[in-house]
């Protein structure tokens, strides 16, 4: 194990079609990974990543056991090719089901269909069109938070990723996201862009897809976590099973506070960072969070082996 080594795992929007396909080609164990998950899926995951419909991969039940199934094949080709274990993992937003896979918390099996459950929950709790989202670039979190506050006018916008320092992520009902979007524009934000996602994740909309997905995650037998997870909801560490489980469901309806998530490992020595999943989104956040802390990548066969080496 290394001391300043953090495996950090990404969320929704970091799927693409033809994800790993390189590394597919290169490594069997990355195409027994995702066989794995399309057993316990009861379809092909490997082709639809592949193939597509891009549409369909999208489509946020699909996209969530894509994901976790990428970060878990490129985990375990890390650890196959003698990568160091992390002193520490965490996941953004949907990562951290994969950290928690990681850690060994669930198996990859149980992990695909709870993710894939709480897509369907998501999705159920608010009809597309009627939610959205929206990055802010450029303002204070307190602005941003102000500024939803006056925009909501009975309506439900707050802030809900806090991704690094002047970028957050705000959700709601899509008239007060539009509100709060032309509020901070007024208020001095440089961007406010609408994210193409099909749910207002984080808000408090999603309270009862929690109150729902609570028996898919208590139905699940999980083990303590072999390896300290820091969570998205306290952006602490996790202390035991029970809080693990309340926060996983309060983490549907509250923010991902990833500026503390970053700051918790930095102050607890993990520095080296391995973004573990498709796409680059997080190396991109993570250095605006914490100072001198580095991201490496797993994503493409050159990304492992220049980790690889800069880890040796």
């Amino acid at each position: 194990m290394s001391a300043s080594l953090a495996f950090v795992f990404p969320g929704q929007g970091s799927q693409s079609l033809g994800m790993l396909a390189e590394l597919g080609a290169q490594y069997p164990s990355i195409i027994d990974t995702f066989k794995e998950a399309s057993d316990a899926l009861g379809y092909d995951l490997w082709a639809l990543t592949q193939q597509g419909p891009e549409e369909q991969l999208n489509q946020t039940d699909k996209t969530q056991p894509a994901i976790l199934t990428a970060s878990i094949a490129l985990w375990r080709l890390w650890l196959a090719e003698g990568g160091a274990r992390p002193a520490y993992v965490a996941g953004h937003s949907l990562g951290e089901y994969s950290a928690l896979v990681a850690a060994g918390s669930l198996t990859l099996a149980d992990a695909v269909k709870l993710v894939e459950r709480r897509g369907q929950l998501m999705q159920e709790a608010v009809p597309a069109g009627q939610g959205g989202m929206a990055a802010i670039l450029g303002l204070d979190d307190a602005v941003v938070i102000a500024a939803c506050a006056e925009a909501a006018q009975g309506d439900v916008v707050s802030a809900v990723n806090f991704n690094s320092p002047g970028q957050v992520v705000i959700a709601g009902q899509a008239a007060a996201v539009e509100r709060a979007m032309e509020l901070c524009k007024a208020k001095g934000a440089k961007r406010a862009l609408p994210l193409p996602v099909s749910v207002p994740s984080h808000c408090e909309l999603m309270r009862p897809a929690a109150e729902r997905f609570a028996e898919a995650v208590n139905a699940i037998d999980w083990q303590a976590p072999q390896i300290p997870l820091v969570q998205n909801v306290s952006a602490a560490i996790a202390g035991d099973l029970d809080t693990l489980k309340s926060d996983l469901l309060q983490q549907l309806y509250k923010p991902v506070r990833w500026v503390e998530s970053v700051q918790c490992l930095a102050v607890n020595g993990a520095t080296q960072l391995v973004e573990c999943g498709p796409g680059k989104v997080l190396a991109g956040l993570n250095k605006r969070c914490a100072d001198g802390v580095a991201t490496f990548n797993l994503n493409t066969p050159d990304a492992v082996a220049a980790t690889r080496a800069a880890l040796a």
